[in-house]
């Protein structure tokens, strides 16, 4: 054998050992961290969600943020605390969590919002308001121009609105290309993934610091399971295409809009949040002194209570 062949015998079997590793770690990550909910299969989808509070009282519907999950809304405590007054649902969105994301489409924001219109009607959620986050944000706008289905407003928190030059998101988005984001994410991704973890969790909750509450309960190694990483991908790659898109939707937007932002968020920058409120015939903007991208766990009373202005109007 050539010192070639043997070279790329022994890259071979390298990456056969990562894949194996990676899916015996997926794998025992979900064992550990089963699901804290219900499932539902809407579409050919199975989504994971809870659903709390009174089920008479005004429902609630939250959308958490790319490469996030349930627990994000429930270890900040919006969840409980919306509880107190409201029906609460709250779903895994395709691909995170304990929801899976079937291949064959493509999940854009409003593929994303048509089934969670389809998975509402099924569980029989009628006229919510829709808490958006992050990249839900964008899902909760695209709820919120659904013609079929009527909601009774928006909260939105830590958005992305408008297009800007972001080399980042190219840069995340390699495990979505087709074939070599397959070898990437079962290979090297979930490796390079856990590396930068500690650093991006400081970065999203600068200038504060990461909750010891988020450091013991959040399921970090879920987040790090290569079909988690490549839905992650894909929203980065998609996310600057759907604010373009959406532009032309603010002026026409009839419902009432919360809008929440960080004065020191790191990820997005507080003026997109602005520059919403302008744009939006109906809105409030709510800008929060010393806060980063994870707002809600900078001030989730004046989010609930931002939630509760719109039930009760």
């Amino acid at each position: 054998m050539t010192t070639v062949e043997t070279v790329l015998l022994a890259a071979a079997l390298l990456l056969v050992l990562l894949v194996v590793g990676n899916v015996g770690f997926s794998k025992l990550a979900e064992w550990r961290n089963p699901p804290i909910g219900k499932f539902l299969d809407c579409d050919g989808v199975v989504l994971h969600y809870i659903d709390r509070g009174d089920p008479a009282a005004p429902c609630v519907v939250l959308l958490h943020g790319n490469g996030s999950m349930i627990q994000d809304f429930t270890i900040s405590g919006l969840v409980d605390l919306l509880a107190r007054s409201n029906r609460v649902v709250c779903f895994d969105r395709p691909g995170f969590g304990h929801s899976r994301r079937p291949r064959l489409r493509i999940w854009t924001a409003a593929a994303q919002a048509a089934l969670l219109v389809k998975a509402l009607n099924q569980i029989g959620i009628h006229d919510p308001v829709v808490l958006g986050h992050s990249w839900g944000a964008l899902v909760a706008i695209a709820l919120g121009v659904q013609k079929d289905y009527p909601i009774r407003g928006l909260v939105l928190a830590s958005g992305y609105y408008f297009p800007t030059g972001r080399l980042d998101v190219w840069l995340m988005s390699g495990p979505a290309i087709p074939i070599l984001g397959d070898l990437v994410s079962y290979t090297v991704a979930p490796i390079i993934s856990w590396a930068v973890l500690p650093g991006a969790l400081r970065k999203i909750f600068a200038p504060r610091s990461v909750p010891q509450t988020f450091k013991n309960e959040f399921p970090a190694s879920l987040v790090l399971r290569p079909r988690q990483l490549r839905a992650a991908a894909e929203e980065s790659a998609l996310l600057i295409p759907t604010a373009a898109q959406f532009q032309a939707h603010y002026s026409i937007m009839s419902h009432q809009v919360q809008i929440f932002h960080g004065t020191e968020d790191e990820v997005i920058q507080f003026e997109q949040a602005r520059d919403l409120h302008q744009a939006l015939p109906r809105s409030d903007l709510h800008l929060v002194p010393d806060a980063g991208h994870m707002v809600t766990y900078a001030d989730p009373a004046a989010i609930v209570a931002a939630v509760n202005s719109i039930t009760n109007s």
